[in-house]
């Protein structure tokens, strides 16, 4: 390279002799020279930064739509090769079915597609919809025999080769008020919450009845303190998913792990254990519905989780609007910047899968399959440019 730049000089040179300017063109290699030298020392510069740049690690993932031949098909045609993917058949009184477990991944590889997570039934559908309610509802000796399934689906999900799973330390299900219709998005409508709609309801005590924010942690220890031992012997991650939204104390009875602020209550359950196994499926948008200003306030908190290597999942969705009136909205009309939150991920040296979910709905058919598609271009386009140094 450098004997290349001083042929090109030479070249120059002599160019400006056999010219005829002489002297005065003489005078001027100075300056030639020195401009040289000043590009040089700016593509040098470039050079470097490009080496300190820390490489993304992290790639996009999908938690929906299944282990079936479309979905695969789906995910491999949008460049998507990593996935959660739900639940393996489940047995009653066993837990999962190893051999069902064992067909998934190896319909995935047909593909492609790495099965990195599944789904624990301690899900955000509401107590009365999974089938091990009493872990949370803290009824003994019902929650013990429950806890065991859990412990069984741990070992069939590192036989498969399954090193996350994901699940929720929840009562309420999902909190939701209805739909906010956006016109200039092409009729979509938005899912939104909104507390003094909601309080308007007057829908009384769950069947939980009232559950303080201690009640709460006590049902999360008692349960972990019997699943991380089996989940660090067998290499998994329990990936816990930031409850959805946080909520006011007491509302509707419950007290959410991480209300009223949500920072506060990650930071709690984060440091219940320091273990390999232990940390979070941080969905953002969930995080974010707890937040004033989403924007500035969700990077502190992907630094101070992702720090301590406690991300296992990442679901990315955006929001306009903050703690108790939201709605879930498109990638790229929220209040956050996805790619702020990439480059996030990619300084604390994040991993593994990032995933768009709740994605707008719309009247069109194919609404469901359109807003993945979108959003995994997005990301995808986005984690591209912060490779190439655009950001």
């Amino acid at each position: 390279m450098e004997e290349l730049k001083n042929v090109d000089r030479r070249k120059a040179l002599s160019t400006i002799l056999k010219g005829g300017l002489g002297a005065t063109a003489l005078g001027s290699i100075g300056s030639l020279s020195a401009a040289c030298k000043q590009t040089e020392k700016k593509e040098s510069k470039v050079e470097e930064d490009l080496k300190e740049k820390k490489p993304i690690l992290y790639k996009v993932g999908c938690q929906h739509g299944g282990t079936g031949r479309k979905n695969l098909e789906f995910l491999a045609r949008y460049g998507v090769f990593n996935m959660d993917g739900g639940s393996p058949k489940f047995i009653e009184g066993v837990g999962w079915d190893l051999d069902d477990s064992m067909r998934k991944r190896e319909a995935c590889e047909k593909y492609g597609i790495k099965l990195d997570a599944y789904h624990l039934p301690l899900s955000s559908a509401g107590i009365e919809k999974i089938s091990t309610p009493n872990i949370m509802l803290g009824k003994s000796p019902a929650r013990d025999r429950e806890i065991e399934l859990i412990q069984q689906m741990i070992t069939v999900a590192s036989k498969t080769g399954v090193k996350v799973l994901n699940y929720n330390t929840i009562i309420h299900v999902i909190l939701r008020t209805g739909d906010t219709l956006d016109t200039s998005r092409g009729n979509t409508y938005y899912r939104s919450w909104n507390l003094e709609e909601a309080l308007t309801k007057n829908e009384g005590l769950t069947i939980a009845g009232k559950v303080d924010i201690d009640e709460m942690y006590e049902r999360i220890t008692y349960f972990l303190n019997r699943v991380i031992p089996v989940a660090e012997e067998y290499n998994v991650k329990l990936a816990n998913h930031i409850a959805d939204p946080p909520a006011p104390v007491g509302y509707r009875g419950i007290t959410r792990w991480n209300s009223p602020d949500v920072f506060e209550g990650i930071k709690r359950f984060a440091q219940l254990y320091d273990s390999p196994s232990h940390g979070f499926n941080l969905c953002l948008g969930s995080t974010a519905e707890g937040l004033q200003e989403p924007r500035t306030e969700i990077l502190p908190i992907i630094k101070w989780v992702g720090e301590r290597k406690q991300i296992f999942n990442i679901h990315l969705r955006n929001i306009k609007g903050k703690y108790n009136d939201f709605q879930e909205v498109y990638p790229d009309n929220g209040d956050m910047d996805f790619g702020e939150i990439l480059v996030a991920l990619r300084d604390v040296g994040y991993d593994a899968m990032v995933m768009p979910d709740h994605i707008p709905r719309h009247e069109d058919p194919a609404a469901y399959l359109q807003g993945h598609a979108y959003a995994f271009g997005y990301i995808k386009a986005l984690m591209h440019a912060i490779e190439m140094g655009y950001h």
